[in-house]
C-alpha cells in the first residue's frame, strides 16, 4: 500500500486551498478528485462573489473566515494575476418596511469587522445606480467577483510547486482508521480499478459528499441533519445598465435573487431557493434549469429594477448547495471537525460549506492547519 503524508479528498476551491496550505507547510500532500476537472461541484455552479461578510452571527466560523478570507483572497489573486475586481455591491431595502432589516445587517456588519459600509437613501443609491429602485440601500465597496476556474487553477498551481498534485478521476469508496493513527482509504481509478492508499493527514474538503464520507467514516455528529438545496440562473441578453452587483434582503435558505456581474460586464441573476426533496443523493442531482421559474425570477427582480424587459432573461445553469438544515430553520456555522470531536488524529470533515465558502477558502484553509494543529504562519520549505 502506498502512503503520503497529506490526502484532501476534492479539488473545489476549499479542497485546493487547504492542500496549499498543507504542501506550503511541508507535508507531501494530494488531492483525489473524482471528477476529470478541477471544481466541478459546488465550485462551479456559484456567484463567484467575494462577500465582505455582512451576514453572518458575530464570532461564528462564517464570519470570522469571510472577513479574513476577503483580504486573504484579494491579496492571492492580485499577487498571482487572477482575474477579479472590486465591483461593490449595494444591498437594497425596496420598500420603507424593509428598512429594520437593512439597518439590522449593517450592525451585524460592523460586529464583523466590516468597517466599509455606507447608508444610503433612495435618491443617493438611485445617483450611483439610476436604474435602481431602492428605499434605502448599503453600499458595500470591498465585495467583488473573481473567475473561480482561474483562482482553482492559481491554487492547483501553488500547490505543484509545493510538491504536490491532484489526482482526477479517483473516487474515494471508504476509509478506515487504524489504532496507529494511519487512515486507510479505498480509491477507485477511472477503469474501475480499486486501491488502497493510506496517509497520517486526511481532510475531508469533498463538498456535496461531504457529509456522506464523513457518516460512513467516523458518524455524524448527534442532531446533525443534511438537505440539498438548488439554485438556478438566469442569463441577461444584453447588457445590464448596473456596474455594481445589487442585492435583494436575504431570505429563508439563500440571499435572495440578486445580480451579479461577471468580468465581461454580463448580467446573471440568482440563485433562487428550491429545496430538494428528503433522501436526494450527490448522485441524483439534475442541474437542469426549469424555464418555468423565469416568472417569479422576473417578479423579485423587477422590486429592484422595475425596467428589466419582458423576455430579456434566459436559463443559465444551476448549482446545488449543501445544508446542515431545513427550511424555516436557522442555517448554522460551517462545520468544521476535527480530533478533539470524533478521536481520530489527523483527520478533518469539514461540511456544510456553502457560502461564503469561496470567499473564506484561503482562511478556512488556516483555520484546518490549526485544528490539525500545525502552525499556519510556519515557513515553507519548497
Amino acid at each position: 500500500m502506498e502512503t503520503v503524508q497529506a490526502l484532501v479528498i476534492g479539488a473545489g476551491v476549499v479542497g485546493l486551498a487547504v492542500a496549499r496550505a498543507l504542501a506550503r507547510r511541508g507535508l507531501e500532500t494530494l488531492v483525489l478528485e473524482q471528477d476529470r476537472a478541477l471544481g466541478q461541484g459546488i465550485s462551479a455552479r456559484n456567484s463567484e462573489v467575494i462577500h465582505a461578510g455582512l451576514y453572518y452571527p458575530t464570532g461564528s466560523l462564517k464570519a470570522l473566515c469571510c472577513v479574513r478570507g476577503r483580504q486573504l483572497l484579494y491579496d492571492f489573486c492580485e499577487a498571482r494575476q487572477v482575474p477579479h475586481r472590486r465591483c461593490g455591491k449595494l444591498l437594497v431595502a425596496t420598500s420603507p418596511a424593509q428598512r429594520a432589516a437593512l439597518e439590522s445587517l449593517a450592525a451585524q456588519a460592523r460586529a464583523n469587522g466590516v468597517d466599509d459600509l455606507q447608508w444610503l437613501g433612495g435618491p443617493e443609491a438611485q445617483a450611483l445606480e439610476p436604474a435602481l429602485r431602492a428605499d434605502a440601500a448599503l453600499l458595500s465597496p470591498s465585495t467583488g467577483i473573481v473567475d473561480s476556474h482561474a483562482l482553482m487553477q492559481a491554487l492547483e498551481a501553488d500547490l505543484e510547486a509545493g510538491g504536490g498534485q491532484v489526482l482526477p478521476c479517483s473516487r474515494v469508496l471508504g476509509w478506515h482508521s487504524r489504532p496507529e493513527g494511519l487512515h486507510v482509504l479505498r480509491v477507485q481509478s477511472a477503469d474501475g480499478e480499486v486501491s488502497e492508499l493510506g496517509c497520517r493527514v486526511l481532510v475531508n474538503a469533498a463538498g456535496l459528499w461531504a457529509t456522506v464520507l464523513a457518516e460512513a467514516s467516523t458518524g455524524l455528529p448527534p442532531g446533525l441533519t443534511t438537505a440539498f438545496c438548488k439554485g438556478s440562473y438566469f442569463s441577461l441578453q444584453g447588457r445590464a445598465p448596473f456596474t455594481r452587483l445589487v442585492y435583494p434582503m436575504p431570505e429563508d435558505g439563500g440571499l435572495g435573487v440578486h445580480l451579479t456581474l461577471d468580468l465581461a460586464g454580463q448580467a446573471r441573476f440568482g440563485p433562487d431557493v428550491q429545496w430538494l426533496p428528503e433522501g436526494t443523493t450527490p448522485e441524483s442531482l439534475d442541474y437542469a434549469v426549469e424555464p418555468s421559474r423565469m416568472q417569479a425570477f422576473e417578479a423579485d427582480i423587477r422590486r429592484y429594477w422595475p425596467a428589466l424587459p419582458e423576455g430579456a432573461l434566459q436559463p443559465a445553469y444551476s448549482g446545488v448547495r449543501p445544508k446542515l438544515h431545513r427550511p424555516g430553520t436557522s442555517a448554522p456555522d460551517f462545520q468544521m471537525d476535527g480530533p478533539t470531536r470524533h478521536g481520530r488524529a489527523g483527520l478533518v470533515h469539514l461540511l456544510g460549506i456553502e457560502s461564503p465558502g469561496l470567499t473564506s477558502c484561503l482562511a478556512l484553509a488556516e483555520e484546518v492547519l490549526k485544528c490539525l494543529a500545525l502552525d499556519p504562519t510556519h515557513p515553507s520549505r519548497h
